[in-house]
């Protein structure tokens, strides 16, 4: 397992818990923050070198800081095409579930699958949210994966507006086609090693009719 504040042994991802229902987080290579639900004070050290900001997806546990830490480092904000109105409307991120508004943020990127940022591969794993997304690296087998698959076996859910469990049973066939060493999900401690059984467990999971 992975805790708070340690690098993978690839020295290439920062693990950032989440506090409370809010997710976790991720400082890749340096320049990349994923997902915004923790506080600029938990990524002061990177402030200086964060460029990006990668949503997974825009749900507001993903996005509570986003204005605060895009203000502190002036990074830009990417996310996928499909949940992009999600930074505006307060249906579609649910903020209303934390007494809260969305960010109001238009992207400055928007992702599409099979565009790479900074090494990593976009991967478009629909289901949790039309646009919720995976970043992998196929040579360390790094696989980040907000919502939609989590490392102790689980899956995010698909009862929210937009979700859909045939389209996240599809999502999750994709991602176990890959190697996946070290998985990175949105909630939950990150596993090391064999995040590639996480993922066939969580298939497996949805695919005998759980949930």
């Amino acid at each position: 397992m992975l805790y708070a504040g340690e690098y993978d042994s690839h020295m290439v991802v920062k693990f950032i818990p989440g506090r409370g229902m809010y997710a976790n987080a991720y400082v890749a290579r340096g320049t990349l923050l994923i997902d915004a639900g923790v506080t600029p004070m938990e990524i002061e050290a990177h402030r200086n070198t964060i460029t990006h900001i990668v949503l997974t997806h825009c749900h507001y546990d993903h996005i509570a800081y986003l204005q605060a830490l895009q203000k502190i480092t002036g990074a830009k904000i990417c996310i996928h095409e499909a949940d992009a109105k999600g930074l505006t409307n307060d249906n579609l991120s649910l903020s209303m579930h934390f007494g809260a508004h969305s960010p109001g943020i238009i992207p400055d990127i928007i992702l599409k699958e099979g565009e790479f940022i900074e090494g990593y591969e976009i991967i478009h794993t629909p289901g949790h949210t039309p646009g919720s997304i995976c970043l992998y690296d196929a040579d360390s087998g790094d696989l980040i994966s907000g919502d939609t698959v989590f490392s102790d076996g689980a899956f995010g859910r698909y009862d929210f507006p937009g979700g859909s469990k045939i389209t996240l049973t599809k999502s999750l066939e994709k991602l176990a086609a890959l190697k996946v060493t070290a998985l990175y999900p949105g909630h939950g401690i990150p596993a090391r090693e064999m995040g590639d059984r996480h993922i066939r467990a969580a298939l497996t999971l949805i695919q005998s009719g759980y949930g």
